[in-house]
């Protein structure tokens, strides 16, 4: 492996870490160039159990042969491992490296809808949530909870930004995911799913309702944190569902609704 000191902020390679916003590591121009970081010992070895392929890694020495010795063993030889003063990469990365490793990894080509709901029998489509945390934690209950497939509307929240990444564990390397070109969930009907949109309506049925347990295949459609769904997609889905709550509380933090709908709607057939 070559270890490669680094004394200053302007070190050629470790750019890719400091300088690179997180739209130019997506790439959206040249997507088979896209690059993403994932952050902490855990996500990162969860990355490569799922197969995805490491680029760099940037770590503190202390954690060469530490923390990280595992990660860089299974990186090869070849792959480049910057390192430095604890001081010196958070001025370099911005932020203070969660259990001091971060690993810049190439972006998988995002999947067809039609090839990952294929076998699916519960999926979630997340609808202009654009919260970073949010995502993170939708993923994470996504992959506890029997989840097969998640969607997302392009208003919605990259599942590869680090943040994201960090706060679902790496859950977002263990469940099946990609891009809803327009939005529109009417195609799903195509694929033999019923949608279940999460709002607070006149029509909305309690989330325990028989019907939608029923459903062999179900999409639940999660909005966005401050206004919900937009009317929109309320009216098109086959179903509105809504979580019954004591106290007068109207309504649940996306992320910890669709952790109380994965688990109710939850198949078991």
């Amino acid at each position: 492996m070559p270890v490669i000191e680094i004394r200053s902020l302007d070190h050629p390679g470790v750019e890719i870490f400091s300088s690179l916003t997180e739209a130019r590591l997506r790439n959206r121009l040249d997507p088979a160039n896209g690059i993403f970081i994932a952050e902490s010992p855990k996500v990162i070895r969860v990355a490569l159990d799922a197969g995805l392929t490491p680029l760099a890694l940037l770590c503190e020495q202390r954690h060469i042969n530490g923390d990280a010795a595992d990660i860089i063993a299974r990186c090869g030889p070849d792959l480049p491992v910057y390192t430095g003063s604890r001081e010196l990469l958070a001025s370099l990365t911005g932020y203070t490296l969660t259990r001091g490793v971060l690993c810049a990894m190439r972006r998988p080509l995002p999947p067809s809808v039609a090839s990952i709901c294929r076998d699916a029998r519960r999926v979630v489509v997340i609808d202009s949530v654009v919260d970073t945390t949010n995502i993170g934690a939708i993923f994470r209950s996504a992959a506890a909870l029997g989840i097969d497939a998640v969607l997302l509307t392009p208003t919605s929240c990259d599942p590869f930004n680090r943040r994201a990444v960090r706060v679902s564990m790496g859950s977002v390397f263990l469940v099946p995911w990609t891009w809803l070109d327009t939005g529109d969930t009417s195609s799903l009907r195509s694929l033999g799913f019923k949608t279940v949109a999460m709002a607070l309506t006149d029509r909305s049925v309690p989330i325990d309702h028989p019907a939608l347990c029923a459903e062999p295949r179900l999409a639940i459609i999660m909005g966005t944190e401050g206004d919900g769904l937009a009317a929109g997609a309320i009216t098109s889905a086959d179903y509105v569902a809504r979580i019954p709550m004591s106290h007068s509380v109207d309504s649940l933090n996306v992320a910890a609704a669709a952790a109380v709908a994965f688990w109710q709607l939850r198949t078991t057939l």
